[in-house]
Order: C-alpha cells, then structure tokens, then sequence
C-alpha cells in the first residue's frame, strides 16, 4: 500500500463521516444508504427531495472525481450471474439487518448503537469468513 493510497482512504474516510454527520446534525437523519433509497421506492413523501439529493450526489461525485482527472479502476473477476446473485443477497440481509454497513458501521457505531455493534461485527465476521473460504477451501 503507498503512501497516496493511505492518505486517499483516509481524506474519503473523513468526508463520509463528515458528510454522515452534518446529515445528522442538520437534518437529524442517519445517512445509510439502504434506508435512504428504500425511502425513495415509497410513494413521494415531504422528506424525498433530500433522499433524491442525497443519492443523486453519490452519482455526480463519482462523475466529478473522474472529470478532474480521478482515476477509478474497478476489476471484477466474477460472472454477471454471481453478481446479480451477490447483489440480491446483499439486498435481502440489508432488509434483515435493518440497514446496512454505512448505516451501522459509520452511523451507528458512531452513536454507540447496540445493535449497529451486534451487526457490524456480524458483517465482518462474514467478510472474513467468506474471503477464507474463498481463497483457502474454494
């Protein structure tokens, strides 16, 4: 790991805390992704416009790193069937967990949540479980 690499995770870290906890402050909603989105996919409510906004920004930053010349490489070893299969899995223990790694791993651990605890070490426990099957069994 270089030197860059170490300070880009750790300026994308602070400003995803840092963004996590103006939406708190000023809006006193807790930004995980799932919630947010799965607020969207209800019929238009008063509190949508900052859902759209929110999701809407998670794309254009995107757009906006590579236009000033981010590099963004992403490299996937696997068919669109495991991803599509991974995806809804992902989707189905996000409605189990009652939300996501953003919602209980940044949000929630930040506001010493019980539950964000229980399920963020659940979800890393599963991380490193499935990496080592992966690369040892399989």
């Amino acid at each position: 790991m270089t030197y860059s690499t170490v300070l880009s995770s750790l300026g994308g870290g602070v400003l995803i805390g840092l963004a996590a906890a103006i939406l708190l402050y000023f809006n006193h909603r807790i930004a995980g992704i799932s919630g947010i989105v799965a607020g969207l996919l209800q019929p238009w409510q008063l509190d949508s416009a900052w859902r759209l906004s929110f999701v809407i920004g998670l794309m254009v930053s995107t757009s906006l790193w590579f236009l000033m010349g981010g590099i963004i490489s992403i490299k996937l070893d696997a068919s669109y069937g495991v991803l599509v299969l991974s995806g809804l899995l992902v989707g189905y223990g996000t409605r189990l967990g009652n939300g996501c790694t953003s919602g209980h791993g940044i949000c929630g651990l930040a506001r010493l949540s019980a539950r964000s605890v229980v399920a963020t070490t659940c979800f890393m426990l599963t991380a490193a479980l499935t990496v080592y099957l992966v690369q040892h069994v399989l």
